[in-house]
């Protein structure tokens, strides 16, 4: 363990990608480190330290008749170079902070000019579907996200966009939805982004208008039949008619509003929900029209952004099959890894400014990261007895060399993040018992609803959305009082709840700090970064503006602001939307170690297989326990899906 610092300077080029690998160990391990100034210096100076210390190791060892090391001259004028620009950027940083007013910051790309790709775009010989960006930089605000990167796109491949929250994934979809990066304009591009606006357009229509080929000559066919029937067409578009007739034909223009059909009936509408206006649907329900009319569309690069964060766990099982059969290029931001697995060819890497692409699914990536950090272990171990006189320095930064840096920090944060000095409850702890409610009497959508859960309890609640699943965490919590029957609860029971929607929830206009200041006051600042430090808001990032925060960084502050008080008991709704993989793991064993009651709503396979013992299926106005867990309700609904011939 105690070689894993030094293996890091071996796979790191300069302090800003040590600061990245244990700039939050450094946070919470070190009264001194309160800043992440601080802590930059703290990793350029380790980086440095060991560079300086190798070169001693290469003189040394001559006297000792091993294989000389040497320094890469390059690489320290690059990094001495990276290091001024950074302290230049620093100091003009602060010197602006007491004057200039504090504004939201934007991304931007730039990337070097191709002659040869500018004379193929223009000309339109030997057009390929395929998609090259080299030497390409992005930018949020000061903040550099991407340098140098390149990104390759084969047609009819699949990938998955991985990183840690914060690095730019969302970012650099914008980037290549709006072609600031450069992407031949032949190819069309689809990014499912913002929810469908809301007007008289009816739902199966709305889907069927994206295919604007068919709309444009669908339009002109009318046209040209009216001037027919007035007697005032002319010859030529007689002809121009039967042409659309026969492209009409061609695109099997006929057999559209079935193929949008099965494509809402996959994404959870109902017969009778395809024929509502779009403004009778909630934001929820019309960002799945904004997907299903993208895959209706079928561009020639889909970009999807956290696509399972709007869906419920029967609409992500059909979009897993639907997209093992997509025929053109797909780019997807996913922290599902069981979706990642089932669905893409390939897995591009964000990582330290860089992209790095591997092919297979997320295990295969997983795996093959492994491999590379044992290579990495066993290259270090050949030549540690060069390195013997470091000792020390390695010491005093012992650390697990079994994971990436980056995961294990995460993972010792967040696993000591559910305190559980509480005393045991004797059951029953919360109990509902023939309980009846709805909020219209058209609508019932609980009846003789009875259910239970103690200090022991691991419950995963799923079902259709609408089916009533928050609607049943607010029955539980006592934010809704039934029709009829009993909620029960215990005297001591102290519950923690995280909602789907709680960045809504955050006042967005204070920083995180102030956030916990409001909801908990009486408490010293220090209290306050402690609590936001152990999920990864350290430094600056706990005094900006809460809207300034990317979506994963939003729900850490709410993580944060949801356990200070100390519950006995938790009831998470949704709690994985725009967490990324890593974090995910460290939730999953943070609530296995939890001593007290957990009750979630999730449509993320794996959080449901690493955390729940129980599976209960919200449906038809009550809830049904699963005897055969995940694995029988995925039949149950892969049956369904052959009987109603969604798939």
């Amino acid at each position: 363990a105690s070689a894993y610092v030094t293996l890091l300077c071996l796979s790191f080029e300069d302090g800003e990608e040590v600061y990245d690998a244990i700039g939050g160990l450094l946070q919470g391990s070190s009264a001194d480190c309160k800043n992440e100034d601080d802590i930059r210096d703290i990793s350029t100076g380790l980086t440095w330290t060991y560079v300086f210390l190798l070169s001693t190791s290469s003189t040394l060892s001559s006297s000792t008749h091993t294989p000389p090391q040497t320094v890469d001259a390059r690489k320290l004028e690059k990094a001495e170079a990276k290091l001024k620009q950074k302290q230049g950027r620093r100091n003009e940083r602060d010197s602006q902070k007491t004057t200039s007013p504090l504004v939201l910051e934007e991304a931007s790309a730039s990337q070097a000019s191709s002659k040869k790709d500018s004379r193929v775009d223009l000309s339109g010989k030997n057009r390929t579907y395929d998609i090259r960006i080299e030497n390409f930089d992005v930018s949020f605000g000061e903040r550099s996200l991407l340098q140098g990167a390149e990104l390759s796109l084969s047609t009819g491949r699949r990938y998955g966009l991985i990183g840690r929250n914060g690095l730019g994934k969302t970012t650099l979809l914008k980037m290549l939805a709006s072609r600031s990066l450069r992407v031949p304009a032949h190819i069309t591009i689809l990014h499912v982004e913002q929810e469908v606006a809301g007007d008289d357009t009816g739902a199966l229509q709305s889907v069927l208008e994206s295919d604007t080929v068919r709309e444009g000559l669908l339009t002109e066919e009318r046209l040209l039949n009216a001037r027919i029937a007035n007697g005032t067409a002319e010859g030529m578009e007689t002809v121009r008619l039967s042409e659309i007739y026969a492209k009409l034909e061609e695109i099997e223009a006929d057999k559209a509003p079935a193929r949008a059909s099965i494509i809402l009936c996959g994404l959870g509408f109902s017969p009778k929900m395809q024929t509502l206006t779009t403004k009778e649907f909630s934001g929820g329900w019309r960002m799945r029209l904004a997907l299903a009319r993208a895959l209706f569309a079928k561009p020639d690069l889909l970009l999807l952004d956290e696509p399972t964060n709007m869906l419920d766990v029967r609409a992500i099982l059909w979009l897993e099959n639907y997209l093992q059969t997509w025929q053109t290029t797909i780019l997807v931001v996913s922290h599902d890894r069981n979706f990642l697995n089932a669905v893409v060819t390939d897995i591009i890497h964000l990582h330290s400014q860089r992209l790095e692409s591997y092919r297979g699914d997320y295990e295969n990536f997983v795996k093959t990261k492994e491999d590379r950090l044992k290579n990495q272990q066993r290259e270090y171990e050949a030549q540690f007895q060069y390195r013997e006189h470091i000792q020390v320095f390695i010491d005093r930064f012992r650390y697990n060399a079994n994971r990436a840096a980056q995961v294990q920090s995460k993972l010792k944060l967040l696993e000591k993040l559910f305190p559980d000095n509480f005393e045991k409850l004797s059951p029953p702890v919360l109990q509902l018992d023939e309980v009846e409610f709805y909020y219209n009497t058209d609508q019932r959508l609980f009846t003789q609803l009875s259910v239970s859960a103690d200090l022991e309890s691991r419950i995963c609640i799923v079902g259709e959305n609408g089916a009533g699943k928050s609607t049943m965490l607010k029955l539980l919590m006592g934010e809704l009082t039934p029709v009829n029957g009993i909620r029960h609860a215990h005297r001591n029971l102290k519950i923690g709840y995280f909602s789907q929607h709680h960045v809504d929830q955050l006042d967005l206009n204070v920083c995180s700090i102030e956030l916990l200041l409001n909801k908990f006051p009486g408490r010293n600042e220090e209290e306050y970064r402690h609590q936001l430090g152990g999920y990864g808001i350290t430094g600056e990032l706990a005094t900006r503006p809460v809207a300034s925060l990317s979506g994963g960084q939003k729900s850490r502050v709410a993580f944060a602001q949801m356990t200070m008080p100390c519950p006995n008991f938790y009831i998470l709704d949704e709690p994985t939307n725009h967490l990324d993989m890593e974090t995910i793991e460290a939730l999953a064993k943070a609530l296995n170690k939890f001593k007290g009651g957990v009750v979630l709503v999730s449509h993320d396979e794996r959080l449901i297989r690493l955390v729940c013992r129980e599976l209960w299926v919200c449906e038809h106005g009550n809830v049904r326990r699963v005897e055969g867990g995940f694995d029988e309700y995925r039949d149950i609904l892969q049956e369904q899906f052959r009987k109603e011939g969604y798939l």
